[in-house]
């Protein structure tokens, strides 16, 4: 007997013309191609679109990588940079009064404040970055810290948007107060590691922070103004990683649209087949 290997077949195929087609299955068929249409495109979408998932963990920095880029672009309406210096002060001991590398100092239009932008490097321990005019050779008459932060950066600058505040402190605006009044902002910084799709890595720090703004005083009177930025940062590390769903999630999903279409087609097509069977029956009243 020859081996026949059509036997296996469990998609056995009926003859059409025992087959009969009908308006309702018809229309079934219709919105049944609509509908699997529309779901597919949907995960073809979610497929090829990356999302961004996060992890936390506890981090100690490493000691090759001890230095926080910090970038800091400020504009003082009415103190002249002449006056202006960044101090940077830590509890490594560090203690710099007007800090020069990398500074820009430009006087605006006017000529009475100055466009400070900075970028310098910090020790990641809690201290302290000040705008004063503690170096100066000789000190304004009438020092006003009063200043607008067009922005401040720390660590790589990310131009893709994920959730969380790189920018946190970006147009804020504090030119309405007090001629003598310091200014405070307390720092909290996270450091930040963005994976990307194609294996890059970038390495950057979000941050919240807090504002106070009061008048100090001596024996002599008032102390001199200054802009504070005080710093902690955080141990825990927010890690975010691009990705996409694997190609065998999309094919398991388009098989399950389209076999599951077709079931729940065929089962409504079939039912309303045989109720108008029985209603059919039941008017010729042979339905006992």
């Amino acid at each position: 007997m020859q081996f026949d290997v059509r036997r296996f077949d469990i998609y056995r195929k009926v003859p059409k013309d025992l087959t009969e087609p009908t308006y309702t299955g018809a229309v079934i068929s219709i919105l049944s191609c609509v509908f699997m249409s529309f779901l597919f495109l949907s995960e073809f979408y979610s497929f090829v679109t990356t999302e961004i998932a996060s992890e936390l963990f506890v981090d100690n920095p490493s000691p090759k990588n001890e230095h926080l880029p910090v970038v800091l672009n400020l504009t003082l309406p009415r103190m002249r940079c002449e006056f202006l210096g960044l101090d940077i002060q830590d509890e490594m001991g560090r203690h710099e009064v007007a800090f020069q590398e990398n500074i820009d100092r430009t006087p605006t239009e006017d000529g009475g404040g100055c466009n400070f932008f900075g970028k310098f490097n910090i020790n990641k321990v809690p201290g302290n970055f000040h705008l004063s005019t503690h170096g100066a050779g000789r000190q304004p008459d009438d020092p006003d810290m009063s200043h607008l932060i067009n922005s401040l950066n720390f660590g790589e600058k990310i131009e893709d948007k994920l959730p969380g505040v790189f920018t946190a402190l970006k147009s804020v605006d504090k030119t309405d107060g007090n001629a003598l009044s310091s200014h405070d902002y307390i720092l909290k910084i996270v450091p930040t590691i963005y994976e990307k799709l194609d294996g890059t890595t970038q390495f950057s720090y979000q941050y919240t922070w807090a504002y106070k703004n009061y008048i100090s005083y001596s024996h002599g009177g008032s102390v001199l103004p200054a802009i504070w930025f005080r710093y902690d940062l955080s141990p825990i590390t927010v890690k975010y990683i691009e990705r996409r769903k694997p190609i065998y999630h999309f094919i398991t999903t388009v098989c399950a649209i389209i076999g599951g279409t077709f079931t729940v087609a065929g089962i409504i097509d079939s039912s309303i087949f045989t109720a108008s069977e029985m209603f059919k029956k039941h008017q010729m009243g042979k339905l006992s």
